[in-house]
């Protein structure tokens, strides 16, 4: 009956010369995955009043587009399947029908893969020359990886970039490919390690839908209603809001382009001139397409994809902000991630990290909170307090003279290592040790960990090779005493989950910091599944008969 249902819609289609509009968001195309055991929207636009059926396997459901020509079914949860199948769907008024097969669908698992160029480099980018040689042996993994990536399975839906400030768009624009000798090129290595890693253990078709940029700040990635989480954002909101309208009302294509003219002409010569060539002027663009103003590419970008079912999200991204309002980051994704989750209006939806990799050059003495990049990098930690979060801690795996690291292989699998373990149910060891207390007795500080699995241990981590144990003296911890002054700590472990820290010079310690530094080379506190520690700082610590101190960092 179905089939009959089918044909004849086909064959109204035919005489119709597709008369009645039948549109979808462009995520909605050949070799798409969905997401299975939870319920699937599929959804699109059509002739206010058309009757709208989507079949896809033994499903047929039905929906009627409204007076605004939407129209949405949510397909029953499906199981896993790897067999290409067809998702058909027609539309039908009175006399006119209009229908779309989309074929080699299967259904698996889908995550969001969001921020800034570190998430985006796509292999194409990865396989060129390390900018340190010592990289050079992860250049040629990923090169061999990319040459030989054979596994249609594992697909990447990249979405193309757009800007919209006050719009929120509907359709998008992106296309679906699979890991491929030739498509691999364009997979983002950070999601493709990831994905592959989940592909390893889960055996079921992955997807990751690639939703990035490079350059970015977190706040266009945020939701409008994201600002209204605190009286900052607010503020922050409306001044943007109000600079946008200002830029807008003041624009002139025509004295934009003629000061652009001069400014290219003025440059020229002094290239002429100069021994070394000054920076090139950039043309002028229209200020609807700033790519850090708040909410402008969650409504071009993010948008169009919801409500596609997704099992969670991962992140990298913070770089930008490094240099903008740093110590405020940890809250902006806090109120990213909630309003992603009202967003998409899931019961479930993870949600992981990169905490930013060491970068620049190693600091010589103990620094505060002058260094942004440690800043942001707190930050993400203190988002560990909403549930069913994550992060995978990059310190061990950065490069001090390139902010895009080679080494993608890492970070994907410590992101795929808290999907398994909440998103998944795996009994494993998801993250290295993050900070849980602090107690000072005297001159001394003993600060506890989560996530210290089977011990702590002193480890040594060599480009992609296992962590190994070594009998070296644990390194970067600093002491602060009453007088203000921050000391290198000497520290050693002394528990499970457990480390003391002292300084002989520091009596009576006010705080304890670890790896705090845009570069905190020799870093070396890891648990011994050979995860590395997070960054911390203890502040105002307590003596040990006094109340424990409740951290928000958990």
């Amino acid at each position: 009956m179905k089939a009959c249902f089918w044909v004849a819609s086909c064959l109204v289609l035919s005489n119709s010369a597709l008369a009645l509009d039948l549109s979808m968001p462009s995520i909605f195309a050949d070799h798409m995955v969905l997401q299975r055991n939870q319920q699937a929207p599929v959804w699109g636009t059509a002739d206010a009043g058309a009757a709208v059926v989507v079949e896809f396997g033994a499903q047929q459901k039905h929906a009627v587009a409204d007076a605004d020509g939407r129209w949405r079914v949510d397909l029953d949860p499906l199981e896993a399947s790897s067999e290409a199948r067809v998702l058909r769907i027609a539309a039908t008024l009175a006399d006119d029908t209009a229908a779309r097969e989309i074929a080699d669908v299967v259904v698996g698992e889908v995550w969001l893969c969001g921020g800034q160029s570190n998430m985006y480099r796509p292999f194409r980018m990865l396989v060129g020359p390390a900018v340190d040689p010592a990289y050079e042996p992860v250049a040629e993994y990923l090169r061999d990886e990319a040459a030989n990536a054979n596994d249609p399975l594992l697909r990447q839906y990249r979405v193309g970039p757009d800007y919209s400030p006050l719009e929120a768009r509907t359709q998008g624009r992106g296309n679906w490919s699979r890991a491929a000798p030739r498509e691999v090129n364009e997979f983002c290595g950070t999601a493709y390690f990831f994905g592959r890693q989940l592909r390893r253990e889960l055996g079921v078709p992955v997807a990751l839908i690639s939703c990035n940029l490079g350059a970015t700040r977190i706040e266009p990635w945020m939701p409008p209603q994201a600002f209204e989480s605190g009286e900052a954002l607010k503020q922050e909101y409306q001044s943007s809001l109000a600079a946008y309208q200002n830029r807008l009302e003041q624009w002139d294509d025509d004295r934009e382009r003629a000061k652009y003219a001069r400014a290219l002409e003025e440059w020229k010569k002094a290239r002429a001139q100069a021994r070394r060539a000054p920076k090139e002027p950039q043309k002028p663009e229209h200020p609807s397409r700033d790519k850090q103003f708040c909410g402008t590419l969650y409504h071009g970008m993010v948008r169009p994809l919801i409500p596609y079912a997704v099992k969670g999200a991962i992140w990298y991204q913070g770089e930008s902000n490094s240099g903008y309002l740093p110590e405020q980051y940890g809250r902006r994704m806090v109120a990213l991630i909630q309003g992603w989750r009202a967003a998409w209006g899931q019961e479930e939806f993870y949600f992981y990290w990169c905490q930013l990799a060491s970068y620049r050059s190693a600091n010589d003495d103990p620094v505060g909170d002058e260094d942004t990049w440690a800043l942001v990098q707190d930050g993400q930690r203190y988002a560990l307090k909403l549930p069913d979060t994550g992060m995978a801690v990059l310190n061990d795996i950065g490069e001090a003279r390139d902010v895009h690291p080679k080494n993608k292989v890492d970070a994907g699998k410590r992101l795929a290592l808290w999907a398994l373990k909440q998103a998944y149910g795996r009994d494993i060891v998801c993250s290295g040790p993050l900070f849980r207390e602090a107690k000072a007795s005297g001159s001394r500080v003993v600060v506890a960990f989560d996530h210290a699995g089977s011990g702590l241990m002193v480890g040594r981590k060599q480009l992609m090779a296992p962590t190994q144990e070594v009998d070296e003296p644990l390194k970067r911890f600093q002491i602060c005493g009453s007088d203000g002054r921050w000391r290198w700590a000497e520290a050693r472990i002394v528990g499970t989950d457990s480390v003391e820290v002292w300084h002989d010079e520091v009596p009576h310690p006010v705080e304890v910091r670890y790896a705090w530094s845009s570069n905190p080379e020799g870093a070396n506190l890891y648990n011994k599944e050979g995860l590395p520690a997070s960054l911390f700082k203890t502040t105002n610590l307590r003596l040990q008969d006094e109340a424990p101190r409740q951290t928000p960092y958990r």
